[in-house]
This record gives structure tokens, C-alpha cells and sequence, in this order.
């Protein structure tokens, strides 16, 4: 896979509470990504950014919540989530130390 697309995979880490119940529980990661991004294009983009050893992905596609606004109605975009399992041992810091 190209560096190019390595990036436009991964868009960002996804922090909630479920995602922190997910990676205290069973090692699991969750980002945000690309809406037509494959499961091994997801494994290989987070091997090659954050050299660690992937075990499973699992996608689940978001749909976006129609709201109300001051002018009508409006729908957020819809968007996909990837739970990544990293190995035994392997870890993702997102700290930024200073």
C-alpha cells in the first residue's frame, strides 16, 4: 500500500467511553475511517504507522442523525468506525508528551 493512502485510510482515533471500555477489556483500538477503506487496507495502514501487530479488524458503518436546525432539517453525514485488536503485548499510545 502507498504512503499516500496510508493516510487517507486512518482519519483519527475515535475516544468514548465505549472505545475505552473496548481497550481496557479485550486490547482493541478504535479509529475513524475512510468510508470505503477495506479491512486489510485498515490492518496494513495501522501496522505501518504505528508498528504493531494487528490481529482483527471489524467495521461497523455509523449513520448520521438527522437534526434539526434553525432552517429545516439537516442530516449529519454518515461515517465507519474500525475496532482494531492489537497482539498480546502491543499497545497504541495517543499521549502527547511535552
Amino acid at each position: 500500500m502507498n504512503q499516500e493512502r496510508v493516510f487517507k485510510v486512518l482519519l483519527a482515533p475515535h475516544i468514548t467511553e465505549k472505545a475505552a471500555m473496548a481497550s481496557q477489556a479485550g486490547n482493541q483500538i478504535v479509529f475513524k475511517v475512510a468510508t470505503d477503506a477495506t479491512k486489510l487496507e485498515i490492518k496494513k495502514a495501522v501496522q505501518q504507522l504505528f508498528n504493531v501487530q494487528v490481529e482483527d479488524v471489524r467495521v461497523a458503518n455509523v449513520k448520521g442523525k438527522t437534526r434539526r436546525t434553525r432552517t429545516g432539517l439537516g442530516r449529519r453525514s454518515d461515517w465507519r468506525k474500525a475496532y482494531v485488536r492489537l497482539a498480546d503485548g502491543q499497545e497504541i499510545d495517543f499521549a502527547v508528551a511535552e
